[in-house]
C-alpha cells in the first residue's frame, strides 16, 4: 500500500481507516480546492469518529470559511491528568504537495523538536512520508502521523522536566 516500514501496526490500522483524498488542489485553485476541502472534512470526520469509538479522542479542529486557516485544541492524558494545548496552522499555497506546519504556540521554546512560533518538528520522518503520498494524505493524516506521535513523545518528556504543568498545578 502507501505505508513505510517506520509505521507500526497500530498506526497502519489507524491510517487504513482514514479515507484517502483524490483531488490535487490548493487554496488558490478555485472549484478544485472546494472539492479537496470536502474530501478533507470527510477524512477528518471519519478519523475523529474512529478515535471516539476507540476511546482515543484527542483533538478538535475548525477552519475559517475558505479552509485555509485551522485552529483547535489537542490534549494528552498523563497520570490521569489532561494537558490541553491550542493548535493552529495554515494551509500552504503549495498544498497538498507541502504538508501544513502544525503549531502549538504555548509550547514555543520548550523543546528542541519545535521551530519558531511553536511549529512542531516533523521533518525527519513525516515529511518524506507525506511527499510519497501526495495527494492521498490530508489534514487527518497530518494529525495521525504528525501531531499525534509528536504529542506522545514530547509531552511526557516536557511534563517530567517540569516545562509543562497541569492547569490545576500552575503557580
Amino acid at each position: 500500500k502507501y505505508f513505510v516500514s517506520m509505521v507500526d501496526e497500530a498506526t497502519k490500522k489507524t491510517l487504513a481507516s482514514i479515507p484517502l483524498l483524490k483531488t490535487r488542489a490548493g487554496p488558490r485553485d478555485g472549484a478544485p480546492w472546494v472539492e479537496r476541502l470536502k474530501e478533507e472534512y470527510v477524512s477528518l470526520i471519519k478519523y475523529v469518529t474512529n478515535n471516539k469509538e476507540a476511546d482515543n479522542d484527542w483533538f478538535r479542529l475548525e477552519s475559517n470559511k475558505d479552509g485555509t486557516k485551522w485552529t483547535g485544541k489537542c490534549w494528552h492524558i498523563q497520570n490521569l491528568l489532561k494537558y490541553e494545548f491550542n493548535i493552529e496552522f495554515e494551509i500552504p499555497v503549495t498544498y497538498p504537495a507541502t504538508a501544513p506546519e502544525i503549531a502549538l504556540p504555548e509550547l514555543d521554546g520548550k523543546t528542541a523538536k519545535m521551530f519558531r512560533g511553536g511549529k512542531i518538528c516533523l521533518t525527519d520522518h513525516f515529511k518524506p512520508l507525506w511527499a510519497r503520498n501526495v495527494p492521498k494524505f490530508g489534514i487527518a493524516h497530518a494529525m495521525a502521523l504528525g501531531l499525534g506521535p509528536w504529542l506522545a513523545v514530547e509531552i511526557p518528556d516536557l511534563v517530567e522536566k517540569g516545562l509543562v504543568k497541569h492547569k490545576d498545578n500552575e503557580s
